[in-house]
């Protein structure tokens, strides 16, 4: 056991710098891992792994397979029970590179680089030369697989990120998260938060800048920050409460939901579900990206990975929506029907199946252009507001914008004392 900046972790330092063995795993160092695992687990207390290492030894045969198996099984149980962080720096090659899959964050240093086949297999099976960089560098991980939760410049770097992420974080699923130190007031009115959105119903902007304006003294941890860049997740608090927040991002892809940000969402609300961690969802989007390739490629599945995490989440939940919440992705965004307890809405928010322009082109094909124009207005006028939608209960209260910080920091407070327990069973079977 160590600290970190103060809190308690069961550290296990993997980074093989054996010269004989050029930096592989042996056995030991597998057994080790799995037993330091097992000591986090039983001692309810986070894991923080640092792993560099070249693949298993292959001098060592089958053992050396064995070795990091083993210490795999111990993470995987240690899953949903103690947060596991993994700092990787140098290489992580071969199977080994499979235990930072099994992170809850992965805190990658800029010169490290992680994959289970390298560069010349993948040449000599594709005909295609790579280097390690693109292959599997930190630049790789952050953007396109996701691996990555963060970068970090060198190993300092990382220690500050991981113990910045353990500063949201409890010790284990049995406790609560710390609460922080905050002296910036709950009734602080945000006016700045609504000042960020352009007058244009479709009008691209940036929701880090209303989530900065309303949590405690703007602090936000955001989360993979550049791998489904069109959802925002972070950590941040309420009035000294830790939270996670989920958001779209319209300045990306118009904040749609696409298979990235739905795998991205839905792994992190069961993080915070696991950890007792109560869930903002901020919601700006009008829809589910459409594509052909997004189809065949399982839109339907990752989609439905979204909803079964809020479905499943106990922990606090409060929505706000901010403008456009429109048909599956307003059902998936934690919606009133997916069992949120608090549903907030601004007056601009526009709750509905689809925007006024496609629904009149549908319900209307043989109108002309200039009755579009009508019906598209009093489309809007008649159900594009978040009133409609409060009177039939899916919207609790319609708020003020300055009264944002407020008012969530009332319901996380009024939801505090919640305690709710899912059907009892083995497991349930989420669709991955």
């Amino acid at each position: 056991m160590t600290a970190l900046d103060g809190r308690s972790v069961v550290e296990i330092d993997a980074r093989s710098a054996s010269e004989d063995r050029s930096g592989a795993l042996a056995p030991a160092d597998g057994h080790d891992m799995a037993s330091a695992a097992r000591l986090a687990r039983t001692q309810r207390l986070p894991v923080l792994l640092r792993l560099a290492s070249s693949g298993a030894d292959l001098n060592e045969g089958v053992d050396a397979l064995h070795g990091w198996a083993t210490a795999a099984t111990e993470l995987a149980r240690c899953s949903g029970v103690v947060p596991v962080i993994v700092i990787a720096s140098g290489p992580n090659v071969s199977g080994p590179a499979l235990l930072l899959g099994l992170a809850d964050f992965v805190v990658m240093t800029a010169d490290a680089y992680a994959f289970v086949v390298g560069p010349q297999m993948v040449e000599h099976f594709t005909g295609m030369p790579v280097d390690r960089a693109d292959l599997g560098g930190a630049e790789t991980h952050a953007l396109t697989s996701g691996l990555a939760s963060f970068v970090a410049s060198d190993e300092a770097d990382a220690d500050e990120t991981a113990a910045e992420l353990l500063g949201y974080l409890p010790d284990s699923n049995h406790s609560d998260p710390p609460g922080r130190a905050c002296t910036d007031p709950i009734s602080r009115a945000a006016p700045e938060a609504f000042d960020v959105l352009p007058a244009e119903s479709g009008g691209s902007y940036d929701v880090r800048n209303v989530l900065v304006a309303v949590t405690d003294d703007g602090d936000l941890l955001e989360t993979h920050p550049f791998w489904g860049a069109n959802l925002v997740t972070a950590f941040a608090s309420f009035g000294g409460r830790p939270v996670g927040i989920v958001a779209n991002q319209p300045q990306s892809l118009a904040g749609t939901l696409d298979i990235t940000a739905s795998r991205k969402g839905a792994r992190f609300v069961s993080f915070c579900d696991a950890f007792n961690l109560p869930l903002v969802t901020f919601v700006d989007t009008s829809g589910f990206y459409p594509g052909k390739d997004l189809e065949w490629r399982g839109m339907i599945r990752y989609g439905a990975q979204m909803a079964f995490a809020y479905a499943r989440a106990t922990v606090p939940r409060v929505n706000v929506t901010l403008r456009k919440s429109y048909g599956g992705a307003y059902i998936v965004m934690d919606s009133k029907t997916m069992g949120n307890d608090v549903a907030l809405a601004w007056p601009t928010a526009e709750i509905a199946v689809m925007g006024a322009k496609g629904a009149v082109e549908i319900l209307h094909r043989s109108a002309t252009e200039a009755e579009r124009a009508e019906l598209e207005t009093a489309y809007e006028q008649r159900l594009l507001n978040p009133y409609i939608a409060a009177e039939r209960g899916a919207i609790d209260s319609v708020i003020e914008p300055a009264d944002t910080r407020q008012e969530i920091c009332a319901a996380l407070e009024m939801l505090a004392a919640k305690r709710e327990r899912l059907p009892r069973r083995r497991h349930d079977n989420t669709p991955l």
